[in-house]
């Protein structure tokens, strides 16, 4: 599961969490419901959150062994690739 920082509206701070790509939570409790949080009575349940951006991890075909590109690099993805 891929990492992601949020910070905190209510009080400032930013945490790490772990979380299905799919989730978009956009209050604290959300959050904490769908990904096991501890309980942080500093912390309200309706307090909103913020996505930051982050780097993500790029892994190339020699990584992985695999002697071929991917299919956007080769021309594969209908004309859908830019």
């Amino acid at each position: 599961m891929p990492t992601y920082d949020y910070r905190c509206e209510a009080n400032g701070q930013v945490y790490e969490v772990r979380h299905a790509m799919a989730l978009r939570p956009e209050t604290w409790g959300e959050l904490r419901e769908a990904c096991a949080l501890a309980e942080d009575a500093s912390i309200p349940d309706d307090a909103p959150v913020t996505k930051l951006m982050s780097a993500a991890g790029v892994v190339n075909s020699r990584v992985l062994k695999n002697p071929e590109a991917p299919a956007c690099a080769r021309g594969g993805c209908a004309g859908n690739c830019r």
